[in-house]
């Protein structure tokens, strides 16, 4: 059966935590996981006075069982795009994108695109030369 590995959601109205999970792919969101991985708060909170790294700036709140999650990796367990992206933040996985650049659409059959397109004008420009000599 296919794992994955997803966020669970739990806390208050308004003020959403996530549990980092491991759960089979075809269960509901809230379903009992087969593990919890870590938690992940998506609110941005500030620094408290006795963390010396603070930088003023507020941060969320990622807390990951690393060696859990690479044994889950390892074992052929897919993260959601979300799961993903926080994996990718803690530096267990490659982001899927990078520097802002986004996906491109996957092009019809016969669409061509614009590397192709300048190519083909590019070979095409020497026969016409030849066809107006």
């Amino acid at each position: 059966m296919v794992l994955k590995i997803r966020l669970a959601r739990f806390g208050k109205r308004h003020a959403p935590v996530y549990n980092i999970v491991v759960a089979h792919a075809r269960t509901a969101r809230n379903s009992l996981p087969l593990e919890v991985l870590g938690t992940y708060d998506p609110i941005p909170k500030t620094p408290s006075v006795t963390d010396r790294s603070a930088s003023g700036r507020r941060v969320k709140d990622i807390q990951l069982d690393s060696a859990r999650a690479k044994y889950w990796l390892g074992v052929g367990a897919q993260p959601t795009d979300t799961a993903w992206r926080l994996l990718s933040m803690i530096g267990l996985l490659e982001p899927k994108h990078r520097d802002g650049l986004v996906a491109r659409k996957p092009r019809m059959v016969g669409e061509v695109g614009l590397a192709e397109g300048k190519q083909m004008q590019e070979e095409a420009a020497p026969r016409k030369e030849a066809v107006e000599a």
